[in-house]
Order: structure tokens, then C-alpha cells, then sequence
């Protein structure tokens, strides 16, 4: 992780240029079954999901501070990606990429991300 939106490389952009974008303050991560330019497709709507705000630490690789838990009550298909977003919902779309393990969700049951297991590089 990550591939970056078009939206956040125009962002980037900007700050690199002085023309100082209006920075996320909040981050939240999704999951979803694809991604793209415009950020993550097929995220789940409904069955007890909900995209969960995270928090990152690190001088410079960043990793996120503390485990995020999605708790689904019913089947939700097959997840492989995650997505960052500065929104719960909607929002814009700042990067993807490719969980390390699909997560088939059959029935009642949550996904966890660990703890410094989200690693976002400015590669």
C-alpha cells in the first residue's frame, strides 16, 4: 500500500507547489473488492459494515497506531482491497491497494487489521 487517487496526487501536487491543499485531518479505511484512479470499488453496503477511522505514527514509513475491526452480520462477498478516505462515507478517495490475504466473508464475522500492519510509503 498504497497506490494514490488522482485525487490525492493532485493534492500532493498543490503542496509541492506551495499552494498550500486542504489537508485531511481524519483518516478512515474501507475495504472493497477492486481498486482504481478514483479509489476502491465494491465496498460493502450494509450488513453491519462500516469504514473505520484510523490513526498513523511514524518519522518515515507511516503505520498505523492501533488494530481497526470491521464486524460484518451477514455474507459480504470476497474483500482483497483496502482503501484510505478523509470521510465515514463518501468523501474522497486518497489511496488503495491490495490486502496480504483475501477476506471471504460467508457469513457473520470481522476482519481485523492489526496494529502497524498498514504500512503507507510515499513510493
Amino acid at each position: 500500500m498504497p497506490i494514490l487517487t488522482d485525487y490525492a496526487r493532485n493534492m500532493l501536487s498543490r503542496a509541492l507547489c506551495g499552494r498550500n491543499p486542504a489537508l485531511p485531518t481524519t483518516i478512515f479505511v474501507a475495504l472493497g473488492t477492486g481498486g482504481g484512479a478514483n479509489g476502491l470499488t465494491g465496498e460493502p453496503a450494509g450488513n453491519g459494515y462500516a469504514r473505520q477511522r484510523i490513526s498513523f505514527t511514524g518519522n518515515g514509513p507511516q503505520r498505523n497506531s492501533e488494530v481497526a475491526r470491521f464486524v460484518f452480520n451477514a455474507a459480504a462477498g470476497t474483500l482483497t482491497h483496502l482503501g484510505l478516505y478523509d470521510a465515514i462515507s463518501g468523501g474522497n478517495a486518497l489511496a488503495y491497494g491490495l490486502l496480504t490475504q483475501s477476506a471471504a466473508i460467508t457469513g457473520p464475522g470481522t476482519v481485523t487489521i492489526a496494529a502497524e500492519a498498514l504500512t503507507v510509503t510515499a513510493d
